[in-house]
């Protein structure tokens, strides 16, 4: 099937005379999840994981992915004749490096503008360039081969009240005109559905698990735009967006209204994030300032309101884990389970609590050899039958109107071997030390990675990502610009400083390819401590309340300060999830968070 769909691209490209066609993973607003509409490099590849870039010539077919999915891709691209390069790995050239060798003299590269940012888009342009090619980018020739493409989403809007957000629109819009002003730019190009959403305090669906809008919007010194498929707008909604004095316009009507903005116009916009039909767009004598959206660290740097809402949310979300850990550990080998029906389970446990709206990812739910997948999701195939014995991996999440949730239990179903208590019981230490992190103000995640993976470079082993990404409040489960990472990978965009109201998960693991995965994740919000002559201090506050599986702990392998550090931490779970478990729930949560 891959193969015939290659095929008819390439008929495609050689009636335009395109010699490489370059389809990334994304929606117009380089988002990190699409909508089904736009899983063109699914379609092309066969491959289903988040991230990748497939380009295809003539005569070849690659496609370019991350750690965090190399087994995953391997398996999945088998007789495709799409070729897997590994990102990162010694040898394996990127995309750029690959298009740039493959192009022609004179050929054409061709792309979908809208999925390209302007940033990687002037790149490929300058390729070209070089190799005085030209450029195709204003057709998407997957669409003409996919005959049953699925339509563009258009889910119903809702408004979260201020009672979550703890800021009105009016005050995000008034913080925003002042952030363009320091930057001197009269119109702001907002294109990251994301951010729109924050801004307006208006919540979506259509991105499965991401409750966003698609739309785009344009701030200006006296109004604001917003492009969207205006039919989902309600009376309620209008009657919102009027008073905010916000003006709506047909969703493409963005291709039509950039171009005509005076050439005496200061436009701030993200260069990465807008995609490269509109940037390339604007009139030449338009000065741009390209810069990170100031949206991006407002909405990271969370309120009062967020922090206490969000606490909430991890309250029912830990209710609900520890009562499927609970069902977990005391059916396994009586009843009969399987990865899907686990995480059925757990989810029908979430769905219970109060202001649930929905998950926030596809719950990973990884028996034994499947976990060391590190984005492994079951499929009617692939499910596999959970045994009293080995590991089960799961992460997952929420979004509640008080806040997003991502959390990761690896649980022993039965007997484990040394090896595999050694590995879980050194990835919980990692954990610990990174959450009881005391640290000057100024630190990004890269100064303080070492403090997780330290104890496992320590065995000669490393996990293929990141130890930690921010989190959105009822947004995108990963947002930047903070996270955990001891290289700075410049489009994770997550190397920022961490500043107090941030919330940022810790996940460290073990993935070992055939045997199994251990992961253990909780989100820790950071707040100043002390201040003295040495500067600001700053430290993190876990608020994700669930046990961490004492039957793979070997109390052994840690120090005092490791051992006191958990049973804090098992002591503020039982504490905090105590006064919503049954009786027979309490018993066990007791022994399961007993001091070592």
């Amino acid at each position: 099937m891959i193969q015939e769909r290659l095929k008819a691209l390439r008929e495609e490209m050689k009636k335009r005379n395109i010699d490489i066609y370059v389809v990334p993973t994304s929606d117009f607003h380089e988002s990190e999840y699409v909508g089904e509409h736009f899983k063109a490099r699914k379609f092309i590849t066969g491959f289903t994981g988040s991230a990748g870039t497939a380009v295809i010539t003539l005569t070849e077919a690659g496609l370019w992915t991350d750690g965090r999915y190399f087994v995953q891709a391997e398996n999945q691209l088998k007789g495709s004749t799409v070729t897997l390069y590994r990102m990162g790995e010694e040898g394996v050239p990127k995309v750029d490096e690959f298009i740039e060798e493959k192009l022609p003299e004179g050929g054409c590269l061709g792309f979908d503008g809208r999925v390209v940012n302007g940033t990687w888009g002037r790149k490929l342009e300058k390729i070209a360039s070089g190799k005085q090619a030209s450029l195709q980018v204003n057709e998407d020739l997957i669409d003409l081969i996919w005959s049953d493409r699925p339509a563009l989403s258009k889910e119903p809007l809702f408004l979260l009240e201020e009672k979550y957000t703890g800021k009105s629109t009016k005050e995000k819009m008034a913080d925003l005109r002042k952030a363009m002003k320091e930057e001197g730019a009269n119109v702001h190009i907002l294109t990251s559905l994301y951010d729109i959403a924050w801004l307006l305090n208006i919540r979506g669906g259509d991105i499965e698990s991401v409750p966003v809008v698609l739309s785009y919007l344009v701030l200006t010194e006296e109004e604001c735009l917003w492009f969207l498929q205006e039919e989902i707008v309600t009376p309620e909604i209008r009657s919102y967006l009027e008073e905010n004095k916000i003006t709506t316009k047909p969703y493409d009507a963005v291709y039509e209204y950039v171009p005509q903005l005076p050439a005496d116009s200061v436009v701030l916009m993200d260069g990465g994030a807008v995609n490269y039909r509109i940037s390339s767009s604007l009139d030449k004598n338009i000065k741009v300032v390209d810069k990170p959206n100031p949206t991006e660290l407002m909405k990271a740097i969370k309120n009062k309101t967020e922090v206490d809402n969000t606490r909430k949310a991890h309250v029912k979300d830990g209710v609900a884990f520890t009562k499927f850990m609970y069902w977990l550990k005391t059916n396994i080998g009586k009843i009969p389970m399987t990865e899907i029906s686990a995480s059925d389970y757990l989810e029908a446990r979430r769905r219970e609590q109060d202001n649930f709206i929905e998950l926030s990812f596809e719950t990973i739910c990884a028996y034994g050899p499947n976990a060391a997948m590190m984005h492994y999701a079951a499929t009617p195939e692939t499910d596999t039958e959970l045994k009293p014995e080995g590991f089960l991996l799961v992460d997952s999440g929420g979004h509640y109107f008080e806040g997003t949730t991502d959390i990761t239990r690896t649980m022993a179903l039965g007997p484990i071997t040394d090896e595999m208590r050694l590995h879980f019981t050194t990835v919980c230490r990692s954990n610990l030390n990174l959450a009881n992190a005391k640290f000057l103000y100024g630190c990004t995640g890269l100064n303080l990675d070492i403090l997780s993976r330290g104890p496992l470079w320590e065995m000669g082993i490393d996990y293929k990502c990141g130890t930690g990404h921010g989190v959105g409040y009822v947004l995108n489960v990963h947002e930047g610009p903070n996270g955990f990472r001891w290289k700075v990978v410049p489009e994770r965009h997550d190397n920022g400083t961490l500043e107090e109201g941030m919330i940022t998960t810790d996940e460290p693991g073990v993935y070992l390819e055939g045997k199994y995965g251990i992961r253990t994740e909780n989100e820790l919000v950071c707040h100043k401590a002390e201040k003295n002559e040495y500067g600001q201090f700053m430290c993190f506050e876990n608020i994700t309340y669930a046990p961490i599986d004492l039957d793979a702990i070997d109390p052994e392998l840690m120090t005092g300060r490791e051992k006191k550090l958990l049973n804090d931490y098992h002591k503020m779970v039982y504490e905090t999830l105590s006064p919503y478990m049954t009786a027979e729930e309490n018993e066990w949560l007791k022994h399961y968070t007993r001091a070592i």
